[in-house]
């Protein structure tokens, strides 16, 4: 069993900021300490075009700049949002059992830890709509508890989900700092906000 932290990915067509690999759109990026340069800028990108949305006049003019235009929303919105969740995947069957669904993002992984520390659940997004419960000493995974009969269901010991979702945090953090060596190398001038921006987009303490 495995627990992997993903991005959803979008279409980059045309984005010339910065090198960025070739991802299908609505596709998964799995997040970790190995990934190549230009995976990295897909996934700062990703996350950069995600929180696209003009801030409260309080944070400040938009630059004039396309890179200034592009990172201005990331750099000073309060609240920042990156598609994707924890997937779980049975890798001796392929079987998936969480898989994030729509509207459910990754600076909410902690939900996990609220299942894991108490008797209650979390949904992961909808279509399909992943669910986690906790009864008793185990969770239940759920791939879609809204939809029809048959869906995928396992049950785990609370301290087996615990150890993923430890590995799935360490994948997180192992990318962050990847990504702000990253930066230092491809955004020299705002390296430090991008790197302090994803680590808050992503629920992370910044590495020292």
């Amino acid at each position: 069993m495995v627990m992997q932290a993903v991005l959803e990915i979008s279409a980059a067509d045309d984005f010339a900021l910065w090198p960025v690999g070739e991802h299908e759109s609505y596709g998964y990026l799995v997040l970790n300490g190995e990934l190549t340069p230009a995976e990295v800028g897909t996934a700062v990108m990703q996350i950069a075009n995600g929180n696209d949305f003009e801030p409260e006049v309080e944070h400040g003019p938009c630059p004039t700049d396309p890179l200034g235009t592009f990172l201005h929303g990331l750099l000073t919105m309060p609240d920042l949002f990156a598609a994707g969740g924890f997937r779980v995947t049975d890798t001796t069957t392929a079987t998936v059992f969480v898989e994030p669904g729509c509207c459910n993002g990754l600076e909410t992984w902690r939900d996990w830890l609220d299942v894991l520390d108490g008797t209650g659940g979390s949904g992961f997004g909808h279509d399909p709509s992943s669910e986690a419960e906790r009864v008793g000493d185990i969770v239940r995974l759920t791939l879609d508890a809204h939809g029809t009969d048959g869906s995928p269901v396992i049950e785990l010991s609370v301290e087996q989900v615990r150890r993923l979702v430890a590995g799935a945090q360490q994948d997180l953090q192992d990318f962050l700092r990847l990504a702000g060596t990253w930066a230092e190398q491809h955004l020299p001038a705002h390296a430090a906000a991008v790197t302090a921006a994803l680590a808050r987009a992503l629920d992370l303490v910044p590495a020292p």
